[in-house]
């Protein structure tokens, strides 16, 4: 019985969504609503990022593998905080030379919650308003010159 009930949890991990990113020279396995400590990104608290290096996509289906990125994959991110890891002690000594040095180092980290995995192209309504932008200056231009 209690095999049973193994095999039934083990297909519930299976049947999740996640995926396998590269960001800040590491690669990580990212799942949806869950917080990952990566290295310091430059941006401010409730900001939202997007990691498109996406190496592996897992879905309740199918599976992508990149080659070496997934298309049109992406991973929503939004900053909660940002943080310094524990620190590390760094001694380094030359023996009979009586040489000690002893140094410290505390990473940068910023703490990210998941809030989405996708894969596919989605065209936002902004880029439409983009192109109006466009359209727009190109008169002004042509009687600017005239």
């Amino acid at each position: 019985m209690t095999n049973s009930k193994k095999s039934s949890n083990d297909s519930l991990k299976t049947d999740q969504l996640y995926a396998i990113a590269e960001t800040s020279g590491q690669q990580f396995w990212f799942e949806v609503n869950r917080y990952y400590d990566i290295d310091r990104l430059n941006a401010k608290e409730k900001d939202k990022i997007t990691i498109e290096k996406v190496l592996l996509l897992k879905d309740k289906d199918s599976l992508s593998i990149g080659k070496p990125y997934v298309k049109d994959a992406k991973i929503e991110l939004e900053v909660v905080s940002h943080k310094r890891d524990k620190k590390i002690l760094v001694y380094k000594m030359r023996p009979k030379k009586k040489t000690r040095r002893k140094m410290g180092h505390r990473q940068e980290l910023t703490r990210v919650m998941v809030k989405s995995i996708s894969i596919g192209k989605v065209t936002p309504k902004t880029s439409s308003k983009k192109e109006i932008v466009k359209k727009e200056t190109k008169p002004k231009s042509e009687k600017s010159t005239k």
